[in-house]
C-alpha cells in the first residue's frame, strides 16, 4: 500500500513538474515574438505621402539634386531632382594640399565631395533604371540599414558623405515609405560617375 501511495506521488510531481515546464516554456516563446514591422503597415498612398515628407524633411536634395546658383545660393533645378551628380558635370579644380591638411570640400551644388577617403559623387535616387528603378524594398533596406552600395550583399561600402548610420535608424515603416516615394519620382536617365580614390586624385594631379 506504502509503495503503491510512492508510486503516485512521484508520478504526480513529474506531471506538476512537466506541466509547470510547458507553461514557461511557452510563455518565453510568447515574449521572443518579434513583429517584421515596427509600426501598422499603411497603404501605398498612405506610404507615398509619408515617404515625400520624410525625403523633403531629412534633406536628401541637399547633396542628390543638382542645382542652380540663384539668389538665395544653390537653387534645386526642378527637373533634375534626386538625380544625383550630373554624368557631364564638372567640378572646380581640386586643391589636394588642402585635403592634406584636414579640409574636406563640396562641389557648389553639393553633389561631390572630396575627402581622405577620395572624390564621390551623389547617386541618382530617382525612379530610373540609372537610379534606383530596378531595386528592390530589400536593396534599400540593406542600403540603408548596413550601408551597401545599391543595397547588394558583399558589395562595397556606401562612401562619405553618404550619413546611412544616421538613417538607419529610421522605422522599417519610415524606409518603405521613403522607397514608396522614391519609385514615384520623375526618372531622370543619369548615370553617376564612380568614385575617385586619393591616390588616383593624386596621381592626376601630379600628372597636371
Amino acid at each position: 500500500m506504502r509503495k503503491t501511495i510512492l508510486n503516485f506521488s512521484v508520478m504526480m510531481c513529474f506531471i506538476l513538474i512537466t506541466a509547470l515546464a510547458c507553461m514557461g516554456k511557452s510563455k518565453k516563446a510568447d515574449e521572443t515574438v518579434v513583429p517584421i514591422r515596427s509600426t501598422t503597415k499603411l497603404d501605398s498612398s498612405l506610404l507615398v505621402e509619408r515617404g515625400a515628407y520624410l525625403v523633403n524633411s531629412i534633406g536628401c536634395a541637399d547633396c542628390h539634386s543638382p542645382k542652380t546658383m540663384g539668389a538665395n545660393g544653390p537653387e534645386i533645378i526642378p527637373e533634375l531632382d534626386l538625380s544625383g551628380f550630373p554624368s557631364n558635370g564638372t567640378v572646380p579644380p581640386i586643391d589636394l594640399n588642402s585635403i592634406s591638411n584636414g579640409w574636406i570640400m563640396f562641389n557648389p551644388d553639393g553633389t561631390s565631395h572630396l575627402g581622405p577617403w577620395g572624390q564621390t559623387f551623389a547617386a541618382n535616387l530617382t525612379s530610373d533604371p540609372s537610379g534606383i528603378g530596378n531595386w528592390t524594398e530589400e536593396n534599400f533596406i540593406r542600403a540603408i540599414r548596413e550601408g551597401k552600395y545599391k543595397g547588394l550583399e558583399n558589395s562595397r561600402d556606401l562612401l562619405p558623405l553618404m550619413p546611412w548610420y544616421f538613417y538607419k535608424n529610421l522605422t522599417d515603416e519610415d524606409l518603405i515609405s521613403i522607397f514608396y516615394y522614391l519609385k514615384t519620382t520623375r526618372p531622370v536617365s543619369n548615370i553617376v560617375p564612380p568614385p575617385i580614390s586619393l591616390e588616383d586624385l593624386k596621381r592626376n594631379w601630379s600628372a597636371k
